[in-house]
């Protein structure tokens, strides 16, 4: 039986306007999730990610002006009120951010930032708020959780804050969540822990979850759907396992061949020549083109819509890779 979603966002776009600049950062960002799907945003930074995350919940800055359609849980997110937005932000949808010391408060302890947060929404006592907190560190495997109730963000290393942070996204028991990059300042070591925890707490919660991250491995760890961005748009998406396997858009291809795995060693890693095009001088067609070894005239004439190159999967290319060999061992 097909489960509603979740999420429905249609021909988002987001432009950053004002006195100095007027610049388009997302183009027409469409997709839909369920609860319990895992949908990973893979780019290059700059390519408009962690932006299409903050849309979602409305935390970009005033300046930004976000057109199309977002609904989380069936409500309308673009036509919401600030006051409206608070009820939004907690209890149907949560972020875990790229850096956790500069999202927690640093005069505050960790018990007392996730006990105000559910307070604020669910109006319990602040006892009870406290127990839920101490239940939430514990659920998140910091250890000795009792005694880091009461410490402060500084006093906590780099993959406890990242914890807390995640007890604290988690603390309203959102529908929806959404991770921005975050394991990215943390060691190799911590990186898989916490990835290994957001996935068995994500099955565990049944939440539908937008993972975003450059790294072809954590994609791989985390998602059920994957989706490409580059300069703003979507290049490719589809089932995980079928885009890795058998990329359709060279973009997804370049960044394949230039990632590190078992087979490598030794070997010289191909690269993906050039550079990610400046937004604000954008080429006339497919964004993509000056650094593709499959361009076409076609390619510089007008930007290709997404169309269909498999089962559930689509691509943004005039000159597809129809059938491509394995790329990843």
């Amino acid at each position: 039986m097909q489960r509603d979603p979740i999420v429905e966002v249609e021909d988002l776009s987001v432009r950053f306007v004002n006195r100095d600049i007027d610049l388009s950062v997302v183009s027409g960002v469409s997709f839909s999730l369920a609860a319990g799907e895992v949908l990973c945003l893979l780019g290059e930074s700059g390519s408009g990610k962690s932006v299409t995350m903050r849309a979602l919940l409305r935390l970009l800055p005033p300046h930004a002006q976000i057109t199309g359609r977002i609904r989380l849980a069936g409500r309308d997110v673009i036509g919401m009120s600030e006051r409206q937005l608070e009820s939004v932000r907690g209890p149907v949808g949560a972020m875990i951010f790229q850096e956790p010391m500069t999202a927690l408060d640093p005069v505050f302890t960790i018990g007392t930032q996730i006990a105000e947060t559910i307070v604020s929404h669910e109006g319990v006592s602040y006892t009870d708020a406290r127990k839920r907190a101490l239940e939430l560190l514990e659920m998140v495997q910091i250890p000795s959780a009792e005694r880091r109730l009461n410490a402060y963000p500084h006093e906590l290393s780099g993959g406890l804050r990242q914890r807390a942070m995640i007890a604290l996204a988690l603390s309203c028991r959102p529908a929806l969540l959404l991770a921005d990059e975050p394991t990215t300042a943390l060691d190799a070591t911590v990186q898989i822990q916490i990835l290994l925890l957001l996935r068995s707490l994500q099955r565990e919660l049944g939440m539908a979850t937008i993972f975003v991250t450059h790294d072809i491995g954590v994609a791989c760890e985390v998602a059920d759907r994957i989706s490409v961005m580059y300069a703003g748009r979507f290049v490719e998406t589809g089932p995980v396992g079928d885009v890795i396997a058998r990329p359709s858009h060279p973009y997804t291809a370049g960044l394949l061949q230039s990632t590190v795995h078992a087979g490598s060693r030794g070997q010289r890693l191909p690269s993906i020549p050039g550079a990610p095009p400046d937004l604000a001088d954008l080429p006339n067609g497919c964004s993509f083109s000056p650094r593709c070894s499959r361009r076409l005239a076609a390619c510089d004439t007008s930007v290709p819509p997404l169309v269909g190159v498999g089962e559930d999967r689509m691509a943004r290319c005039v000159n597809p890779l129809l059938v491509a060999e394995t790329v990843l061992a």
